[in-house]
């Protein structure tokens, strides 16, 4: 029964003179995410609305479903759209709409219209009033309350002629693109996914860096990763995922390092190779799953140690969430039980017994003098053996 939704944003409504940039860049999302769908679709804008009118038959619960992965959507209002036709009819395709959407009916409603087009012969006011005594004769079991319905049913007046009263939610935050580019450090394990989706959130397309260590992990590993950024890119759009060979600079850390320093300097390798490729690809800062405490190399200490090998700002939205506030979203975004399959990723296999919790930076960089021989040339060799995977 449904021919078209109505998309209701939030932050946007806020952007002044720029509105419409964030606007445009909506529209583009939506019609990258419809793509996917059956149907075909056609969004615009009217004043500071967005509508997608189906054009042809559609699967409403896959529609509904890829619209609600478009960051930037607050919420999704499944509309009857009609012609002018004139108030009775109007009246008609109400009265038919709330048959046809509330089989109980016993309920409260409110009418709220909105004249946007005022050659429509009634104002909102009169709209109201003269709707709601329609609907009290059709249903005698329905009552009014104008402060907190049970039912709020929208109608606005524009080209068309819109009905609607249900809103599903969407995820908010802001169209991805509108805040520039990172580079995400992905690792097959529960925390960097969320990190992404979180970043991206805010409306930052997201490439991303997996450090891969075989023969010490495996390819099953490897695609446990890019089924991760497969399940990210539903909602950030298309991930450039590059693929790091780290196994010769992890074997050279551990042969020439101290073991309780081996997880501080090779996560310093790990962000200093993913900021070369960050800056190559125009990112603007570096993105991490980090949580204040949550393994050695994540107390303060550390990522100050961490910090220090880096130019580009580096994003950690999870750093004051614990574990399972982490896990929650993941399960929300449908990547926990890709994150839980149990292939190892290059950090844990190189683990030391008693990792150093609290590292001291001029320390760690005398360390590092130890690797001086061989490793600009390994991370060389790393960087022109990157294998670029095109992840959506």
């Amino acid at each position: 029964m449904f021919t078209a939704f109505l998309i209701k944003y939030a932050e946007i409504g806020i952007k002044g003179k720029n509105r419409y940039l964030f606007e445009d860049a909506l529209v583009q999302q939506i019609k990258y995410a419809l793509k996917k769908c059956e149907g075909e679709f056609k969004i615009h804008k009217t004043q500071g609305r967005i509508f997608v009118d189906a054009l042809t038959e559609f699967d409403f619960d896959e529609t509904v479903e890829n619209l609600q992965k478009v960051f930037g959507i607050s919420g999704i209002c499944p509309v009857v759209s009609m012609e002018d036709e004139g108030f009775e009819k109007l009246c008609e395709n109400v009265l038919k709409y709330i048959d046809d959407v509330y089989p109980d009916k016993n309920m409260t409603f409110k009418v709220h219209a909105r004249r946007a087009r005022k050659n429509f012969p009634k104002d909102s006011m009169t709209i109201n009033m003269e709707m709601g005594e329609a609907i009290l004769k059709a249903y005698p079991e329905m009552h009014v309350d104008v402060h907190k319905p049970e039912m709020l049913l929208n109608i606005e007046i524009r080209e068309k002629i819109y009905i609607y009263s249900m809103i599903i939610p969407g995820p908010g935050g802001m169209p991805v693109g509108t805040g520039g580019k990172a580079m995400l450090l992905l690792s097959g394990g529960i925390d960097s996914p969320v990190a992404g989706y979180m970043i991206a959130k805010r409306g930052v397309k997201i490439d991303a860096v997996y450090f891969h260590a075989p023969p010490y992990t495996s390819d099953r590993a490897k695609q446990k990763v890019v089924d991760l950024a497969r399940l990210v890119s539903k909602y950030t759009g298309p991930i450039y995922l590059h693929v790091i060979n780290f196994t010769d600079i992890q074997l050279y850390i551990y042969e020439n390092c101290p073991h309780e320093e081996l997880t501080i300097i090779m996560r310093r390798y790990m962000m200093r190779i993913a900021e070369t490729i960050a800056k190559q690809t125009d990112c603007l800062g570096l993105i991490t799953g980090e949580s204040i405490g949550q393994v050695a190399s994540q107390t303060m200490a550390s990522l100050v140690a961490t910090n220090e090998v880096c130019e580009l700002p580096v994003y950690r939205p999870l750093i004051g969430f614990d574990k399972q506030e982490i896990v929650e979203i993941s399960e929300k975004i449908g990547t926990f039980e890709t994150s839980i399959l149990p292939y190892e990723d290059c950090c844990t296999i190189f683990v030391a017994k008693h990792p150093v919790t609290k590292p001291n930076v001029k320390v760690i960089r005398k360390h590092e003098q130890n690797l001086e021989e061989k490793i600009d040339e390994l991370v060389k060799t790393a960087l022109e053996t990157d294998e670029l995977i095109v992840v959506s």
